[in-house]
Protein backbone atom coordinates (compact mmCIF):
# COMPACT_ATOMS: atom_id res chain seq x y z
CA UNK A 1 0.00 0.00 0.00
CA UNK A 2 1.77 3.11 -1.25
CA UNK A 3 -0.66 5.63 0.24
CA UNK A 4 -2.26 6.25 3.63
CA UNK A 5 -4.93 3.58 4.26
CA UNK A 6 -8.57 4.51 4.49
CA UNK A 7 -8.98 2.42 7.65
CA UNK A 8 -6.71 0.92 10.29
CA UNK A 9 -8.04 -2.32 11.82
CA UNK A 10 -6.41 -3.13 15.15
CA UNK A 11 -6.60 -6.90 15.64
CA UNK A 12 -6.46 -9.70 13.08
CA UNK A 13 -9.00 -11.96 14.79
CA UNK A 14 -12.40 -12.90 13.39
CA UNK A 15 -14.09 -9.52 13.88
CA UNK A 16 -11.10 -7.79 12.30
CA UNK A 17 -11.15 -10.12 9.31
CA UNK A 18 -14.90 -9.62 8.83
CA UNK A 19 -14.58 -5.83 8.97
CA UNK A 20 -11.65 -5.95 6.54
CA UNK A 21 -13.57 -8.26 4.20
CA UNK A 22 -16.45 -5.79 4.01
CA UNK A 23 -14.05 -2.88 3.47
CA UNK A 24 -12.30 -4.74 0.64
CA UNK A 25 -15.70 -5.39 -0.97
CA UNK A 26 -16.24 -1.61 -0.87
CA UNK A 27 -12.82 -0.99 -2.44
CA UNK A 28 -11.26 0.62 0.63
CA UNK A 29 -7.60 0.39 1.60
CA UNK A 30 -7.00 -1.29 4.96
CA UNK A 31 -3.98 -1.61 7.25
CA UNK A 32 -4.40 -4.50 9.71
CA UNK A 33 -2.23 -4.43 12.85
CA UNK A 34 -1.74 -7.29 15.28
CA UNK A 35 0.65 -7.90 18.17
CA UNK A 36 1.06 -11.57 17.19
CA UNK A 37 2.62 -13.06 14.04
CA UNK A 38 0.91 -14.15 10.83
CA UNK A 39 0.54 -17.70 12.15
CA UNK A 40 -2.18 -16.35 14.49
CA UNK A 41 -4.37 -14.87 11.76
CA UNK A 42 -7.97 -15.40 12.83
CA UNK A 43 -7.12 -15.19 16.52
CA UNK A 44 -9.10 -17.02 19.13
CA UNK A 45 -11.86 -18.02 16.70
CA UNK A 46 -9.50 -20.57 15.12
CA UNK A 47 -9.54 -22.60 18.35
CA UNK A 48 -13.32 -22.58 18.70
CA UNK A 49 -15.73 -25.43 18.13
CA UNK A 50 -17.39 -23.30 15.46
CA UNK A 51 -20.87 -23.15 16.96
CA UNK A 52 -23.24 -20.71 15.25
CA UNK A 53 -26.59 -19.51 16.67
CA UNK A 54 -29.29 -19.66 13.97
CA UNK A 55 -33.05 -19.35 14.23
CA UNK A 56 -35.59 -21.34 12.15
CA UNK A 57 -32.87 -22.86 9.99
CA UNK A 58 -33.27 -25.71 7.47
CA UNK A 59 -31.16 -27.86 9.84
CA UNK A 60 -33.66 -27.25 12.62
CA UNK A 61 -36.70 -27.86 10.45
CA UNK A 62 -35.32 -31.15 9.11
CA UNK A 63 -35.21 -32.58 12.64
CA UNK A 64 -38.65 -31.31 13.62
CA UNK A 65 -37.51 -28.26 15.62
CA UNK A 66 -40.03 -25.41 15.41
CA UNK A 67 -38.23 -22.14 16.05
CA UNK A 68 -39.12 -18.51 15.36
CA UNK A 69 -37.81 -14.98 15.76
CA UNK A 70 -40.40 -14.38 18.49
CA UNK A 71 -39.30 -17.42 20.53
CA UNK A 72 -35.60 -16.63 20.08
CA UNK A 73 -36.16 -12.99 21.05
CA UNK A 74 -38.01 -14.12 24.18
CA UNK A 75 -35.12 -16.43 25.07
CA UNK A 76 -32.47 -13.79 24.39
CA UNK A 77 -34.11 -11.03 26.41
CA UNK A 78 -35.02 -13.42 29.22
CA UNK A 79 -31.39 -14.51 29.39
CA UNK A 80 -29.86 -11.06 29.00
CA UNK A 81 -31.78 -9.49 31.87
CA UNK A 82 -30.96 -5.95 30.73
CA UNK A 83 -31.39 -3.68 33.76
CA UNK A 84 -29.11 -0.67 33.22
CA UNK A 85 -30.70 2.23 31.35
CA UNK A 86 -27.56 3.93 30.06
CA UNK A 87 -25.08 1.05 29.91
CA UNK A 88 -27.63 -1.21 28.18
CA UNK A 89 -29.03 1.50 25.88
CA UNK A 90 -27.22 0.23 22.79
CA UNK A 91 -26.90 -3.38 23.96
CA UNK A 92 -30.68 -3.81 23.85
CA UNK A 93 -30.80 -2.48 20.29
CA UNK A 94 -27.94 -4.79 19.29
CA UNK A 95 -29.79 -7.74 20.81
CA UNK A 96 -32.94 -7.02 18.81
CA UNK A 97 -30.91 -6.56 15.63
CA UNK A 98 -28.76 -9.65 16.17
CA UNK A 99 -31.65 -12.03 16.81
CA UNK A 100 -33.36 -10.65 13.70
CA UNK A 101 -30.12 -11.25 11.73
CA UNK A 102 -29.90 -14.83 13.07
CA UNK A 103 -33.49 -15.47 11.98
CA UNK A 104 -33.15 -13.98 8.50
CA UNK A 105 -30.02 -13.26 6.44
CA UNK A 106 -27.25 -14.67 8.66
CA UNK A 107 -27.29 -18.20 7.29
CA UNK A 108 -27.41 -17.04 3.67
CA UNK A 109 -24.56 -14.57 4.30
CA UNK A 110 -22.35 -17.35 5.68
CA UNK A 111 -23.52 -19.94 3.15
CA UNK A 112 -22.61 -17.65 0.25
CA UNK A 113 -19.07 -17.45 1.67
CA UNK A 114 -18.86 -21.25 1.70
CA UNK A 115 -19.78 -22.16 5.30
CA UNK A 116 -21.66 -25.42 5.86
CA UNK A 117 -23.11 -27.07 8.97
CA UNK A 118 -23.42 -30.60 10.28
CA UNK A 119 -27.01 -31.91 10.28
CA UNK A 120 -27.24 -32.29 14.08
CA UNK A 121 -28.30 -29.10 15.91
CA UNK A 122 -27.11 -28.97 19.52
CA UNK A 123 -29.14 -27.85 22.52
CA UNK A 124 -26.87 -25.61 24.59
CA UNK A 125 -27.77 -23.60 27.73
CA UNK A 126 -31.06 -25.38 28.29
CA UNK A 127 -31.96 -22.84 30.92
CA UNK A 128 -33.18 -22.20 34.42
CA UNK A 129 -36.67 -23.67 34.21
CA UNK A 130 -38.83 -20.66 33.24
CA UNK A 131 -40.30 -19.99 29.80
CA UNK A 132 -39.48 -16.30 30.06
CA UNK A 133 -36.14 -16.77 31.84
CA UNK A 134 -32.65 -17.85 30.83
CA UNK A 135 -31.99 -20.52 28.26
CA UNK A 136 -32.70 -21.85 24.78
CA UNK A 137 -36.22 -23.22 24.42
CA UNK A 138 -35.07 -25.32 21.46
CA UNK A 139 -31.74 -26.52 20.00
CA UNK A 140 -29.99 -23.68 18.11
CA UNK A 141 -26.27 -24.58 18.25
CA UNK A 142 -25.27 -25.21 14.61
CA UNK A 143 -21.89 -26.91 14.40
CA UNK A 144 -19.75 -25.71 11.51
CA UNK A 145 -18.42 -28.42 9.21
CA UNK A 146 -14.75 -27.57 9.70
CA UNK A 147 -15.18 -25.93 13.16
CA UNK A 148 -13.34 -22.70 13.99
CA UNK A 149 -10.67 -22.92 11.25
CA UNK A 150 -13.42 -23.00 8.64
CA UNK A 151 -15.18 -19.97 10.13
CA UNK A 152 -11.86 -18.13 9.94
CA UNK A 153 -11.12 -19.38 6.41
CA UNK A 154 -14.24 -18.00 4.74
CA UNK A 155 -13.20 -14.46 5.75
CA UNK A 156 -9.43 -14.94 5.66
CA UNK A 157 -9.32 -16.04 2.01
CA UNK A 158 -11.03 -12.94 0.54
CA UNK A 159 -8.93 -10.71 2.82
CA UNK A 160 -5.72 -12.38 1.58
CA UNK A 161 -6.98 -11.86 -1.95
CA UNK A 162 -7.35 -8.18 -1.03
CA UNK A 163 -3.73 -8.26 0.15
CA UNK A 164 -2.62 -9.65 -3.22
CA UNK A 165 -4.55 -6.87 -4.97
CA UNK A 166 -2.95 -4.16 -2.84
CA UNK A 167 -6.05 -3.21 -0.87
CA UNK A 168 -4.87 -4.82 2.39
CA UNK A 169 -1.56 -4.58 4.20
CA UNK A 170 -0.72 -6.48 7.39
CA UNK A 171 1.68 -5.26 10.06
CA UNK A 172 2.23 -8.13 12.48
CA UNK A 173 4.06 -7.81 15.81
CA UNK A 174 2.74 -4.24 16.04
CA UNK A 175 1.28 -3.57 19.49
CA UNK A 176 -0.92 -0.47 19.69
CA UNK A 177 -0.28 1.64 22.81
CA UNK A 178 -2.24 4.79 21.97
CA UNK A 179 -5.08 6.05 19.81
CA UNK A 180 -4.20 9.41 18.24
CA UNK A 181 -6.94 11.98 18.87
CA UNK A 182 -6.85 15.28 17.00
CA UNK A 183 -9.65 17.87 16.88
CA UNK A 184 -11.90 15.52 18.85
CA UNK A 185 -11.53 12.66 16.32
CA UNK A 186 -9.37 9.54 16.14
CA UNK A 187 -6.90 9.90 13.28
CA UNK A 188 -4.45 7.06 13.86
CA UNK A 189 -2.47 4.87 16.24
CA UNK A 190 0.94 4.76 17.90
CA UNK A 191 2.66 1.77 19.41
CA UNK A 192 5.54 -0.62 19.82
CA UNK A 193 7.09 -2.97 17.30
CA UNK A 194 7.79 -6.29 19.02
CA UNK A 195 10.70 -8.56 18.17
CA UNK A 196 9.97 -10.99 15.33
CA UNK A 197 8.90 -14.55 16.10
CA UNK A 198 7.99 -17.63 14.09
CA UNK A 199 6.24 -19.38 16.99
CA UNK A 200 3.30 -21.62 16.06
CA UNK A 201 -0.27 -20.39 16.49
CA UNK A 202 -1.36 -19.97 20.09
CA UNK A 203 2.06 -20.06 21.74
CA UNK A 204 2.79 -17.24 24.19
CA UNK A 205 5.14 -14.77 22.47
CA UNK A 206 7.77 -12.27 23.59
CA UNK A 207 6.93 -8.66 24.44
CA UNK A 208 10.47 -7.43 23.82
CA UNK A 209 10.32 -4.08 21.94
CA UNK A 210 12.51 -3.38 18.92
CA UNK A 211 11.01 -0.10 17.70
CA UNK A 212 7.99 2.19 17.55
CA UNK A 213 5.42 3.11 14.91
CA UNK A 214 2.78 5.68 14.04
CA UNK A 215 0.10 5.24 11.37
CA UNK A 216 -2.70 7.55 10.20
CA UNK A 217 -6.04 6.84 8.56
CA UNK A 218 -9.53 8.26 8.16
CA UNK A 219 -10.85 5.79 10.77
CA UNK A 220 -9.68 3.14 13.22
CA UNK A 221 -11.55 -0.10 14.06
CA UNK A 222 -10.60 -1.82 17.33
CA UNK A 223 -11.17 -5.61 17.21
CA UNK A 224 -8.71 -6.92 19.81
CA UNK A 225 -10.84 -9.25 21.94
CA UNK A 226 -11.53 -9.37 25.66
CA UNK A 227 -9.75 -10.02 28.94
CA UNK A 228 -10.02 -13.83 29.01
CA UNK A 229 -6.35 -14.56 29.82
CA UNK A 230 -5.78 -11.53 32.02
CA UNK A 231 -6.51 -13.07 35.41
CA UNK A 232 -5.73 -9.80 37.22
CA UNK A 233 -8.36 -7.89 35.22
CA UNK A 234 -10.85 -10.72 35.64
CA UNK A 235 -10.44 -10.61 39.42
CA UNK A 236 -10.57 -6.80 39.41
CA UNK A 237 -13.93 -6.83 37.61
CA UNK A 238 -15.33 -10.04 39.12
CA UNK A 239 -19.03 -9.66 40.13
CA UNK A 240 -18.76 -11.05 43.66
CA UNK A 241 -22.25 -9.77 44.51
CA UNK A 242 -23.76 -11.96 41.78
CA UNK A 243 -21.45 -14.97 41.52
CA UNK A 244 -19.65 -15.13 44.85
CA UNK A 245 -15.92 -14.71 45.43
CA UNK A 246 -13.52 -14.89 42.52
CA UNK A 247 -11.95 -18.36 42.23
CA UNK A 248 -8.42 -18.76 43.54
CA UNK A 249 -7.64 -21.28 40.80
CA UNK A 250 -8.51 -20.34 37.22
CA UNK A 251 -7.42 -21.95 33.96
CA UNK A 252 -7.51 -20.18 30.61
CA UNK A 253 -9.74 -21.14 27.72
CA UNK A 254 -8.05 -18.57 25.49
CA UNK A 255 -4.41 -17.89 24.45
CA UNK A 256 -2.12 -15.57 26.41
CA UNK A 257 -2.46 -12.68 23.94
CA UNK A 258 -6.13 -12.22 24.93
CA UNK A 259 -5.16 -9.54 27.44
CA UNK A 260 -7.78 -6.78 27.13
CA UNK A 261 -5.21 -3.98 26.64
CA UNK A 262 -7.21 -2.08 24.06
CA UNK A 263 -10.21 -1.65 26.35
CA UNK A 264 -8.20 0.61 28.65
CA UNK A 265 -6.49 2.33 25.69
CA UNK A 266 -9.89 3.10 24.14
CA UNK A 267 -11.13 4.46 27.45
CA UNK A 268 -8.04 6.67 27.81
CA UNK A 269 -8.75 8.12 24.37
CA UNK A 270 -12.31 9.02 25.43
CA UNK A 271 -14.44 6.01 24.56
CA UNK A 272 -17.21 4.76 26.86
CA UNK A 273 -16.63 1.42 28.62
CA UNK A 274 -19.72 -0.26 30.08
CA UNK A 275 -20.75 -3.44 31.89
CA UNK A 276 -17.24 -4.30 33.07
CA UNK A 277 -18.61 -6.84 35.56
CA UNK A 278 -20.35 -8.96 32.96
CA UNK A 279 -18.29 -11.93 31.87
CA UNK A 280 -18.79 -15.54 30.84
CA UNK A 281 -16.66 -18.24 32.42
CA UNK A 282 -17.36 -21.97 32.47
CA UNK A 283 -17.43 -24.26 35.53
CA UNK A 284 -16.56 -27.38 33.46
CA UNK A 285 -12.88 -26.70 32.74
CA UNK A 286 -10.16 -29.34 32.39
CA UNK A 287 -6.41 -28.89 32.54
CA UNK A 288 -5.15 -29.71 29.06
CA UNK A 289 -2.77 -32.66 29.27
CA UNK A 290 -1.16 -31.49 25.99
CA UNK A 291 -1.17 -27.67 26.37
CA UNK A 292 -0.49 -25.04 23.72
CA UNK A 293 -0.65 -21.86 25.80
CA UNK A 294 -0.03 -21.26 29.55
CA UNK A 295 -2.79 -22.62 31.85
CA UNK A 296 -4.42 -24.08 28.74
CA UNK A 297 -7.92 -25.26 29.54
CA UNK A 298 -10.47 -27.31 27.65
CA UNK A 299 -14.18 -27.19 28.41
CA UNK A 300 -16.40 -30.22 28.61
CA UNK A 301 -19.55 -29.61 26.59
CA UNK A 302 -21.70 -32.04 28.52
CA UNK A 303 -24.91 -33.88 27.91
CA UNK A 304 -27.42 -33.76 30.79
CA UNK A 305 -26.83 -37.09 32.58
CA UNK A 306 -23.69 -36.72 34.73
CA UNK A 307 -24.37 -36.15 38.43
CA UNK A 308 -22.93 -32.83 39.56
CA UNK A 309 -21.48 -32.56 43.07
CA UNK A 310 -19.73 -29.72 44.86
CA UNK A 311 -16.22 -30.13 46.30
CA UNK A 312 -17.60 -31.71 49.47
CA UNK A 313 -19.78 -34.25 47.68
CA UNK A 314 -23.20 -32.54 47.89
CA UNK A 315 -25.29 -32.73 44.75
CA UNK A 316 -25.83 -29.30 43.20
CA UNK A 317 -29.45 -28.14 43.44
CA UNK A 318 -31.70 -27.64 40.38
CA UNK A 319 -31.41 -26.14 37.79
CA UNK A 320 -27.68 -26.85 38.06
CA UNK A 321 -27.55 -29.78 35.69
CA UNK A 322 -24.83 -30.18 33.07
CA UNK A 323 -25.42 -27.84 30.13
CA UNK A 324 -28.34 -25.91 31.64
CA UNK A 325 -27.38 -22.63 33.33
CA UNK A 326 -23.70 -21.68 33.37
CA UNK A 327 -23.88 -18.69 35.71
CA UNK A 328 -26.25 -20.37 38.16
CA UNK A 329 -23.91 -23.37 38.39
CA UNK A 330 -20.89 -21.10 38.82
CA UNK A 331 -22.63 -19.26 41.67
CA UNK A 332 -23.66 -22.51 43.37
CA UNK A 333 -20.09 -23.84 43.23
CA UNK A 334 -18.43 -20.68 44.51
CA UNK A 335 -20.97 -20.33 47.34
CA UNK A 336 -19.47 -23.46 48.92
CA UNK A 337 -16.16 -21.71 49.57
CA UNK A 338 -14.33 -23.90 47.04
CA UNK A 339 -13.55 -23.19 43.39
CA UNK A 340 -14.11 -26.59 41.83
CA UNK A 341 -16.76 -29.31 41.59
CA UNK A 342 -17.21 -32.90 40.36
CA UNK A 343 -19.03 -34.80 37.66
CA UNK A 344 -19.71 -38.43 38.56
CA UNK A 345 -20.74 -40.60 35.63
CA UNK A 346 -20.32 -43.93 33.87
CA UNK A 347 -18.49 -45.14 30.78
CA UNK A 348 -21.85 -45.29 28.99
CA UNK A 349 -22.41 -41.59 29.69
CA UNK A 350 -18.95 -40.43 28.67
CA UNK A 351 -19.19 -42.34 25.39
CA UNK A 352 -22.42 -40.63 24.37
CA UNK A 353 -22.43 -37.27 26.14
CA UNK A 354 -18.92 -35.85 26.46
CA UNK A 355 -17.74 -33.41 23.81
CA UNK A 356 -14.70 -31.16 24.22
CA UNK A 357 -14.54 -27.54 23.17
CA UNK A 358 -11.91 -26.54 20.66
CA UNK A 359 -11.17 -27.27 17.04
CA UNK A 360 -8.08 -29.31 17.92
CA UNK A 361 -10.16 -31.63 20.14
CA UNK A 362 -12.53 -32.51 17.29
CA UNK A 363 -10.27 -33.65 14.44
CA UNK A 364 -13.08 -35.41 12.58
CA UNK A 365 -15.31 -32.34 12.22
CA UNK A 366 -12.38 -29.91 11.91
CA UNK A 367 -10.84 -32.03 9.15
CA UNK A 368 -14.22 -32.63 7.48
CA UNK A 369 -13.49 -36.35 7.68
CA UNK A 370 -16.78 -38.25 7.39
CA UNK A 371 -15.19 -41.69 7.87
CA UNK A 372 -13.36 -40.58 11.02
CA UNK A 373 -16.54 -38.99 12.35
CA UNK A 374 -18.49 -42.20 11.85
CA UNK A 375 -15.78 -44.20 13.62
CA UNK A 376 -15.41 -41.79 16.53
CA UNK A 377 -18.99 -40.63 17.10
CA UNK A 378 -21.13 -43.63 16.24
CA UNK A 379 -18.94 -46.64 16.89
CA UNK A 380 -18.67 -48.03 20.41
CA UNK A 381 -16.39 -46.14 22.76
CA UNK A 382 -15.81 -42.47 23.43
CA UNK A 383 -14.22 -40.24 20.76
CA UNK A 384 -10.43 -40.49 20.74
CA UNK A 385 -9.75 -37.03 22.27
CA UNK A 386 -12.16 -37.76 25.13
CA UNK A 387 -10.52 -41.11 25.84
CA UNK A 388 -7.12 -39.38 25.76
CA UNK A 389 -8.25 -36.97 28.47
CA UNK A 390 -9.68 -39.84 30.49
CA UNK A 391 -6.34 -41.62 30.28
CA UNK A 392 -3.90 -38.71 30.62
CA UNK A 393 -5.86 -35.82 32.11
CA UNK A 394 -5.01 -34.83 35.68
CA UNK A 395 -8.69 -34.14 36.50
CA UNK A 396 -9.98 -37.68 35.81
CA UNK A 397 -10.51 -40.56 38.22
CA UNK A 398 -11.59 -43.98 36.89
CA UNK A 399 -12.51 -46.87 39.20
CA UNK A 400 -14.54 -50.05 39.38
CA UNK A 401 -16.06 -49.32 42.80
CA UNK A 402 -17.45 -46.22 44.43
CA UNK A 403 -15.04 -46.46 47.38
CA UNK A 404 -12.07 -46.49 44.99
CA UNK A 405 -13.58 -43.59 43.06
CA UNK A 406 -14.04 -41.42 46.16
CA UNK A 407 -10.50 -42.22 47.34
CA UNK A 408 -9.21 -40.94 44.01
CA UNK A 409 -11.39 -37.83 44.22
CA UNK A 410 -10.04 -37.00 47.66
CA UNK A 411 -6.47 -37.22 46.38
CA UNK A 412 -7.31 -34.49 43.85
CA UNK A 413 -9.06 -32.27 46.39
CA UNK A 414 -8.06 -28.62 46.85
CA UNK A 415 -8.41 -26.36 49.85
CA UNK A 416 -9.01 -29.16 52.34
CA UNK A 417 -12.31 -30.39 50.88
CA UNK A 418 -13.09 -34.10 51.23
CA UNK A 419 -15.90 -36.26 49.93
CA UNK A 420 -17.54 -38.72 52.35
CA UNK A 421 -18.09 -42.11 50.64
CA UNK A 422 -21.29 -42.97 52.51
CA UNK A 423 -22.90 -39.60 51.75
CA UNK A 424 -22.18 -39.62 48.04
CA UNK A 425 -23.37 -43.23 47.84
CA UNK A 426 -26.63 -42.25 49.56
CA UNK A 427 -27.31 -39.56 46.96
CA UNK A 428 -26.46 -41.76 43.99
CA UNK A 429 -28.59 -44.64 45.26
CA UNK A 430 -31.51 -42.26 45.84
CA UNK A 431 -31.25 -41.09 42.25
CA UNK A 432 -30.88 -44.66 40.93
CA UNK A 433 -34.08 -45.77 42.72
CA UNK A 434 -36.01 -43.22 40.66
CA UNK A 435 -35.33 -45.28 37.51
CA UNK A 436 -37.83 -47.98 38.50
CA UNK A 437 -40.56 -46.18 36.52
CA UNK A 438 -40.87 -44.25 33.29
CA UNK A 439 -41.60 -41.15 35.38
CA UNK A 440 -39.80 -39.54 38.31
CA UNK A 441 -39.74 -36.67 40.78
CA UNK A 442 -36.01 -36.16 40.19
CA UNK A 443 -35.82 -33.00 38.08
CA UNK A 444 -32.62 -34.09 36.36
CA UNK A 445 -34.19 -37.34 35.20
CA UNK A 446 -37.22 -35.35 34.03
CA UNK A 447 -34.88 -33.08 32.06
CA UNK A 448 -33.13 -36.09 30.51
CA UNK A 449 -36.49 -37.51 29.40
CA UNK A 450 -37.35 -34.15 27.84
CA UNK A 451 -33.98 -34.00 26.07
CA UNK A 452 -34.48 -37.44 24.55
CA UNK A 453 -37.67 -36.21 22.90
CA UNK A 454 -35.43 -34.18 20.56
CA UNK A 455 -34.31 -36.40 17.67
CA UNK A 456 -30.68 -35.25 17.62
CA UNK A 457 -30.27 -35.61 21.38
CA UNK A 458 -31.76 -39.09 21.46
CA UNK A 459 -29.66 -40.36 18.57
CA UNK A 460 -26.31 -38.76 19.29
CA UNK A 461 -26.12 -36.73 22.48
CA UNK A 462 -28.03 -38.15 25.47
CA UNK A 463 -27.35 -41.58 26.95
CA UNK A 464 -30.22 -43.91 27.71
CA UNK A 465 -31.02 -43.47 31.43
CA UNK A 466 -29.44 -46.12 33.62
CA UNK A 467 -28.30 -46.62 37.21
CA UNK A 468 -24.96 -44.98 37.90
CA UNK A 469 -23.95 -47.92 40.11
CA UNK A 470 -24.88 -50.58 37.56
CA UNK A 471 -21.58 -52.42 36.80
CA UNK A 472 -22.80 -53.11 33.26
CA UNK A 473 -22.33 -49.41 32.48
CA UNK A 474 -18.96 -49.06 34.23
CA UNK A 475 -16.33 -48.23 35.04
CA UNK A 476 -17.24 -45.28 37.24
CA UNK A 477 -15.69 -41.93 36.34
CA UNK A 478 -15.22 -38.75 38.36
CA UNK A 479 -14.06 -35.51 36.73
CA UNK A 480 -12.74 -32.56 38.71
CA UNK A 481 -14.19 -29.43 37.13
CA UNK A 482 -12.26 -26.18 37.32
CA UNK A 483 -13.25 -22.60 36.51
CA UNK A 484 -12.28 -21.89 32.91
CA UNK A 485 -11.99 -18.24 31.86
CA UNK A 486 -13.42 -17.37 28.47
CA UNK A 487 -15.51 -14.34 27.42
CA UNK A 488 -15.89 -10.64 28.20
CA UNK A 489 -19.57 -9.70 27.94
CA UNK A 490 -19.09 -5.95 28.51
CA UNK A 491 -16.66 -3.53 26.91
CA UNK A 492 -16.56 -0.62 24.49
CA UNK A 493 -20.01 0.85 23.92
CA UNK A 494 -20.98 1.14 20.24
CA UNK A 495 -23.98 2.17 18.17
CA UNK A 496 -25.50 -0.06 15.50
CA UNK A 497 -22.80 0.99 13.00
CA UNK A 498 -20.15 -0.21 15.50
CA UNK A 499 -19.07 3.41 16.05
CA UNK A 500 -17.64 3.94 19.53
CA UNK A 501 -19.74 6.08 21.85
CA UNK A 502 -18.37 8.62 24.31
CA UNK A 503 -19.50 8.90 27.96
CA UNK A 504 -21.77 11.83 27.03
CA UNK A 505 -23.70 9.59 24.63
CA UNK A 506 -22.35 11.03 21.37
CA UNK A 507 -20.48 9.07 18.66
CA UNK A 508 -16.68 9.29 18.70
CA UNK A 509 -15.62 10.46 15.20
CA UNK A 510 -13.17 8.16 13.50
CA UNK A 511 -13.35 5.33 16.05
CA UNK A 512 -15.14 1.99 15.70
CA UNK A 513 -15.05 -1.27 17.66
CA UNK A 514 -16.27 -4.80 16.95
CA UNK A 515 -16.17 -8.27 18.43
CA UNK A 516 -15.46 -9.14 22.04
CA UNK A 517 -13.75 -5.81 22.81
CA UNK A 518 -17.21 -4.25 22.29
CA UNK A 519 -19.08 -6.92 24.24
CA UNK A 520 -19.88 -8.46 20.81
CA UNK A 521 -21.85 -5.30 20.02
CA UNK A 522 -23.12 -2.30 21.91
CA UNK A 523 -20.94 -2.95 24.94
CA UNK A 524 -22.83 -6.08 25.95
CA UNK A 525 -25.30 -7.65 23.50
CA UNK A 526 -25.62 -10.76 25.71
CA UNK A 527 -26.49 -8.93 28.92
CA UNK A 528 -25.71 -11.25 31.83
CA UNK A 529 -26.01 -14.61 30.03
CA UNK A 530 -25.04 -16.15 26.71
CA UNK A 531 -27.14 -18.62 24.74
CA UNK A 532 -24.02 -20.20 23.16
CA UNK A 533 -23.10 -20.25 19.50
CA UNK A 534 -23.39 -16.49 19.85
CA UNK A 535 -19.76 -15.39 20.22
CA UNK A 536 -18.54 -16.11 16.70
CA UNK A 537 -21.82 -14.71 15.43
CA UNK A 538 -21.36 -11.56 17.50
CA UNK A 539 -17.90 -11.05 16.00
CA UNK A 540 -19.30 -11.55 12.52
CA UNK A 541 -22.32 -9.28 13.00
CA UNK A 542 -20.45 -6.41 14.65
CA UNK A 543 -17.42 -6.66 12.33
CA UNK A 544 -19.76 -6.67 9.35
CA UNK A 545 -21.57 -3.60 10.69
CA UNK A 546 -18.30 -1.68 11.06
CA UNK A 547 -17.07 -2.64 7.60
CA UNK A 548 -20.36 -1.80 5.87
CA UNK A 549 -20.70 1.54 7.69
CA UNK A 550 -17.15 2.65 6.87
CA UNK A 551 -17.38 1.39 3.30
CA UNK A 552 -20.44 3.59 2.90
CA UNK A 553 -19.13 6.66 4.74
CA UNK A 554 -15.65 6.82 3.17
CA UNK A 555 -16.82 7.14 -0.42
Amino acid sequence: MDTEPDVIVVGAGLAGLVATHELVKAGRGVLVLDQENRNNLGGQAFWSLGGIFLVDSPEQRRTGIKDSYELARQDWLGSAGFDRDEEDKWARQWAEAYVRFAATEKRAYLHDLGLRFTPVVGWAERGGGRADGHGNSVPRFHLTWGTGPEVVRIFRDPVLDGERRGLVRFAFRHQVDELIVEKDAVTGVRGTVLEPTDLPRGKASSRTPVGTFEFRAKAVVVTTGGIGHNFDLIRQNWPADRLGPAPETMIAGVPAHVDGRMIAITEQAGGAIVNRDRMWHYPEGLHNWDPIWPDHAIRIIPGPSSLWFDATGKRLPPPNFPGFDTNAALKAILSTGYDYSWFVLTQSIIEREFALSGSEQNPDVTGKDVKLMLRSRIAKGAPGPVEAFKEHGEDFVVADTLDELVAGMNKLARGGAQVEPAEIERQIVARDRELGNAFSKDLQLMAIANARRAVADKLARVAKPHRILDPAHGPLIAVRLNILTRKTLGGVQTNLDSQVMRPDGTPFPGLYAAGEVAGFGGGGVHGYNALEGTFLGGCIFSGRAAGIALGRELR
